[in-house]
């Protein structure tokens, strides 16, 4: 997954990936600007897709790991080919149990059609972390409730494991990328690890967002029904 013997400083390990709202994503990606953390390393895999691009004139591989002090967050961005997921992910959590950090985040989007309170967000708790005792009080995923995708793979593992970690899930759209969610779930973590955030451009962002989708729905209720002739 990386060379042998990369550890990490850091006590914290923040992960998000594509998925509903692409939620877990633009968190990382935000809190990376927000806290200036810096590029530690690259995470390479014979599972990694190929893919590169470029960021701020260098170029920028799928998957890096950043660090700001005690904590570090995993950009993925990219993800792996539906084929080589299941192994990816598995590898990506074996070197996590022996990077060296004590907890593990992982932030992901949680249709919010199946929300049933006021809450933006739901958490997710391995053994391990539920002993620590430091969650109290937060709402809970509710039972018969399914993860999917990478943030289920790492969970599983880290459960298996008895490794602390926890998934923080924002009620997000499932139809678009949103901002907001990402901005509920980036709230929290600056919360949980005291870090100095401002999220007004995430929420600007989901404003703008939502205005556009409110014109483009009141276009097609002008446009009345759709014309029963084909051509």
């Amino acid at each position: 997954m990386v060379p042998a013997g990369s550890k990490l400083k850091a006590k914290t390990l923040i992960a998000g990936f594509h998925g509903i709202g692409a939620t877990g994503y633009w968190s990382v990606k935000f809190l990376i600007d927000e806290v200036k953390a810096k590029r530690a390393f690259y995470i390479d895999s014979e599972f990694a897709p190929a893919v590169s691009s470029t960021l701020n004139k260098s170029i920028s591989t799928p998957y890096e790991v950043f660090a700001a002090g005690k904590i570090a967050f995993l950009k993925a961005d990219v993800p792996p080919l539906r084929e080589n997921e299941t192994r990816f992910f598995r590898e990506l959590g074996d070197w996590i149990l022996d990077s060296g950090v004590d907890e593990v985040a992982l932030i992901g989007g949680l249709d919010e059609s199946l929300r049933t309170d006021d809450s933006k967000y739901r958490v997710v708790l391995t053994d391990a972390m539920k002993k620590k005792g430091e969650m109290k009080g937060e709402p809970i995923l509710e039972d018969g409730k399914m993860i999917v995708g990478p943030v289920a793979l790492l969970l599983n593992r880290l459960q298996m494991h008895d490794f602390p970690a926890y998934a923080i899930l924002a009620y997000s759209s499932t139809e678009r990328v949103d901002p907001r969610a990402a901005a509920s779930a980036a709230e929290f973590v600056a919360k949980r690890y005291k870090l100095k955030i401002v999220t007004a451009p995430l929420i600007q962002g989901a404003e703008e967002l939502e205005k556009e989708m409110m014109g483009l729905a009141q276009k097609d209720k002008e446009r009345g029904p759709p014309s029963a002739i084909y051509s």
